[in-house]
């Protein structure tokens, strides 16, 4: 289990509320935000599936969304972009939860909004957090988990293009180190300070001038 599916279970069960004092009362009236009761046991039901990643994402949003859950908030606890949970809150208020499956997915599937915002989204983010080992995305890495998530596959240049396009890259900046002068120093450059405190080190003491050597 990942960190994302945890996060959801702990939120998504809960400790049952009492519906004969005032807390259950309340309870009565709010706990269903968009979803009807055959709704919200399908989607549950269907969770205890072997279900795409996708697919169970996009009913995790609905229910999280049922519960009263921010777009915000929904993202920061599934780990998907604004424009995937904005798309599942839409069809979850228009009642047509039940219809999860209409949106399939496979091949070929054009690179979309929400595929371009999840990319941004990832170069910006530690590979660490979605649970690899290694701390730089590189192309290849992007490319298979966002197959993963969208069931686009897309060859290594392509997305390498469109990270071009969009002003990305995996390749980190290149910070200046620079002197306590404020001049850059970048490990080839000698500056006469640097001479001035070797010139110092490698001598042991005064040298004194005498005028009677000079006669």
């Amino acid at each position: 289990m990942n960190v994302k599916t945890a996060q959801f279970r702990a939120v998504v069960h809960r400790k049952p509320i009492d519906m004969n004092n005032e807390q259950g009362k309340e309870a009565k009236i709010l706990k269903s935000h968009y979803l009807t009761p055959f709704q919200s046991k399908l989607l549950q039901k269907s969770l205890e599936e072997d279900l795409h990643e996708s697919y169970r994402q996009r009913i995790q949003i609905m229910l999280l969304a049922d519960q009263g859950k921010s777009q915000t908030e929904i993202c920061q606890t599934l780990g998907c972009c604004a424009a995937t949970v904005r798309h599942w809150m839409h069809i979850a208020r228009s009642g047509m939860a039940h219809q999860w499956q209409d949106c399939p997915i496979g091949r070929p599937k054009a690179v979309n909004e929400q595929y371009l915002d999840r990319l941004k989204e990832l170069i910006n983010q530690s590979p660490r957090d979605y649970g690899y080992s290694f701390r730089r995305w590189t192309v290849n890495w992007l490319n298979k988990h966002l197959a993963k998530e969208f069931g686009i596959e897309l060859s290594n240049r392509h997305l390498q293009r469109l990270l071009k396009d969009m002003g990305l890259s995996t390749i980190p900046k290149r910070t200046e180190v620079k002197s306590p002068r404020g001049r850059e120093k970048d490990g080839h450059s000698i500056l006469i300070s640097d001479l001035k405190s070797a010139n110092d080190s490698e001598s042991n003491g005064f040298w004194l001038f005498n005028p009677s050597n000079m006669a």
